[in-house]
């Protein structure tokens, strides 16, 4: 039977609090979930149907496709268990596999063990059947296997990713301190943005968040910047399975030449990075670059749009100090200068967005790394009535 006609659970991993956005991605292409949890959704499918995943999620980490479900109460029994799946029939002799792994048994003192053990098994396997095996080791640029392994619950996985979905593979400059591609654009599906209104980007550091949002407003999905994935090098794979998906993925790509995105930095180098980022990602053109003060960003008047923030945490005190004045500065700016727009502000510091002076409307909750964060959204009417301030020397704000 071939590999690729096989249906099995898939496992779909995402960053903590960005399963809301995945589930969001994964229905919107057509597919049902059946679970969610925290870092992932699952989903029923077979292989193409991950070459699809793969090419289409913006705010995925891994893809993850079940081979086999069993019980292990310890190393001995996870090796007698890989002994009876038929490696030589899902690696091919000549190829290259590494081994990632998430491990929790108290038999295990080290989860590198418990990869050893992964590996030994898949090369006496080959060793036995065909008097070959392929290499190993831990670049995850070709075949990928993936055990997951709780107490004595343990399941393995084709790891159908390989390298990160996270990256998208145009950001060749990081810049200082940059969200990850994946966080930036769980950000923007969580925004009321009609992907046709203006997008302004004050602060834009590397230019993550604009280029995502120009991506995202053209229909650009991340396949489209990368061509090597770890499906690609398992037995029965046919290059039309992946050709069929990318030439969907560029018939879908639309034209918004009229869209207005605006993204400024008071660094001259963070816009040159912002440019050269853009210029792979094939939106430079879309996108206003402008080195200025966020205070002086353009915004275009008698329009609708959301004003976007990702500003400085502050992780030292003299460096948190200064930065009250520059969130108090943000608010100020929202308030009498974007009146009509959607402003939206992202941050690891509670205490700081205080410093901001209005009462958002909403607040979501995301993790950037280890970092608590949140984006809160504020509603800046137009006319008389503007978003509700508050008190700059107003006791602390409850934040979620």
């Amino acid at each position: 039977m071939n590999l690729f006609s096989i249906k099995s659970r898939i496992i779909v991993t995402c960053s903590n609090r960005l399963s809301p956005f995945l589930q969001q991605e994964i229905s919107a292409i057509g597919f049902t979930p059946i679970r969610i949890f925290k870092t992932g959704v699952e989903l029923m499918g077979d292989l193409q149907d991950c070459i699809k995943l793969n090419l289409h999620l913006r705010s995925a980490s891994q893809v993850l496709f079940s081979i086999k479900e069993f019980t292990a109460y310890n190393a001995t029994d996870l090796y007698k268990e890989l002994m009876n799946i038929e490696w030589e029939k899902i690696i091919p002799a000549k190829e290259y596999f590494s081994i990632t792994s998430n491990v929790t048994n108290d038999t295990i003192t080290n989860n590198l063990f418990a990869n050893v053990k992964v590996k030994d098994a898949i090369a006496d396997r080959f060793r036995e059947k065909t008097g070959e095996r392929p290499n190993s080791g831990p670049e995850l640029n070709a075949v990928v296997v993936h055990l997951y392994w709780k107490e004595s619950v343990a399941e393995l996985f084709l790891d159908t990713s390989g390298e990160t979905l996270s990256k998208h593979g145009y950001r060749k400059i990081p810049g200082k301190a940059p969200m990850l591609e994946s966080l930036a654009a769980a950000n923007l599906l969580a925004l009321k943005w009609d992907r046709k209104s203006a997008f302004i980007n004050p602060m834009c550091g590397s230019g993550t968040i604009a280029i995502e949002a120009a991506l995202l407003a053209t229909n650009r999905k991340p396949g489209l910047y990368r061509n090597n994935y770890s499906f690609m090098h398992l037995c029965d794979y046919e290059e039309s399975y992946y050709d069929k998906f990318y030439k969907e993925l560029e018939s879908q790509v639309i034209d918004h030449a009229g869209i207005k995105i605006i993204a400024s930095d008071i660094s001259e180098d963070a816009i040159n990075i912002s440019k050269v980022n853009a210029g792979i990602a094939g939106v430079e053109e879309m996108i206003d670059f402008e080195c200025c003060d966020f205070a002086d960003t353009t915004i275009p008047e008698n329009t609708e749009g959301v004003i976007y923030f990702n500003p400085e945490y502050g992780d030292r005190l003299g460096v948190e100090i200064e930065l009250q004045e520059t969130y108090s500065r943000m608010g100020d700016f929202l308030k009498q200068k974007c009146k009509g727009y959607w402003g939206y502000i992202f941050t690891g510091n509670l205490e700081l967005a205080k410093k901001i002076g209005l009462k958002p409307k909403r607040r979501i909750e995301f993790y950037n790394g280890k970092i608590d964060c949140r984006l809160f959204e504020y509603e800046l009417y137009a006319g008389t009535r503007t978003a509700t301030p508050l008190p700059r020397q107003a006791g602390p704000t409850p934040l979620q």
